[in-house]
């Protein structure tokens, strides 16, 4: 069997689009259709189900990919090595992420690669774009706060950020400490907020893990990028809950102080994304390894 269809197939198959799959493959829409008729006239089965947006794969697509999959991705990784045999780093690695942990933690954690050879293109943005870019192929590695369902991506647990709610000094001492202790919710009711979102999406997960519920009214300050949420709070704008590692130094100094040290902190899981079968290439291995075993020490 034509080993050029069974990788078209796996590539839809994982893409879930015929449209997705076109710049994995490098072919046009008609040429992956008309492959995968000819894989299907071979096989004398039908692989794929249209769908108002993509493609259902049969059971006897489930079946075929789990067989060919691990073959497939070990022969492009074996091509792969072939190409860049003289010169692992001689393809950039496009790398994609939340601004604030791509900045402040994930960039040093590759400075020795860089020294070594390793060509970087980095993106920001949130995780949902930024997963789709990756099945698109737009980028070759993500580091998303959601978990990826997506059968076209791979995913490993890589660190844990942890939540802390947060105030400078000043506005810490505003808020009656023994009623903090008692009734939280009561003593934060009218503490201006300062957030990522309109809709408070760190704060009420804080929230929501710490006192079971959603918090009320809305933020004084809304700025699209944690880095300007902490620079607001250290200024006295208000109080907000910020990843432990982004704002370490600042409780550190003293600019900042926990206003509360829950026994169990409120955490989000930071997963490591890439396309399925594309780990083993040696330009994404590379900073891939080096990503998880860096990430032990954030």
């Amino acid at each position: 069997m034509d080993l050029a269809l069974l990788r078209t197939f796996l590539a839809v198959y994982r893409a879930g689009s015929l449209t997705r799959a076109v710049p994995l493959l490098g072919l046009s829409q008609p040429t992956i259709t008309a492959q995968l008729k000819t894989l299907e006239s071979a096989l004398d089965k039908k692989l794929f189900e249209r769908l108002p947006r993509g493609v259902a794969p049969t059971p006897v697509a489930e079946e075929l990919a789990r067989r060919v999959a691990p073959h497939i991705d070990a022969l492009t990784a074996i091509g792969d090595r072939g190409v860049d045999a003289h010169d692992p780093f001689s393809t950039p690695v496009h790398l994609a992420g939340p601004g604030e942990l791509i900045t402040t933690r994930v960039l040093p954690s590759l400075a020795d690669l860089v020294g070594a050879g390793l060509r970087l293109r980095v993106s920001l943005g949130l995780s949902d774009d930024l997963l789709s870019g990756l099945a698109a192929g737009t980028y070759d590695l993500v580091i998303s706060t959601i978990r990826p369902r997506a059968r076209a991506i791979t995913a490993t647990p890589l660190t844990d950020e942890e939540f802390v709610l947060v105030a400078a000094p000043g506005w810490a001492e505003r808020i009656d400490a023994d009623l903090l202790s008692t009734d939280p919710l009561a003593a934060l009711r009218n503490v201006p907020l300062v957030s990522y979102a309109e809709d408070l999406p760190v704060i009420r997960r804080y929230w929501r893990t710490s006192f079971g519920v959603r918090p009320k009214g809305s933020a004084v300050v809304v700025v699209p990028d944690l880095r300007g949420v902490l620079a607001a709070t250290v200024s006295g704008c208000g109080i907000t809950v910020l990843p432990r590692y982004l704002c370490v130094g600042e409780l550190a100094e003293g600019r900042l102080v926990p206003l509360l040290e829950p026994e169990i902190p409120p955490i989000n899981t930071l997963y490591l994304a890439a396309r399925t079968g594309t780990v083993d290439r040696p330009h994404i291995s590379a900073v891939h390894s080096t990503l998880l075993s860096m990430a032990r020490l954030w």
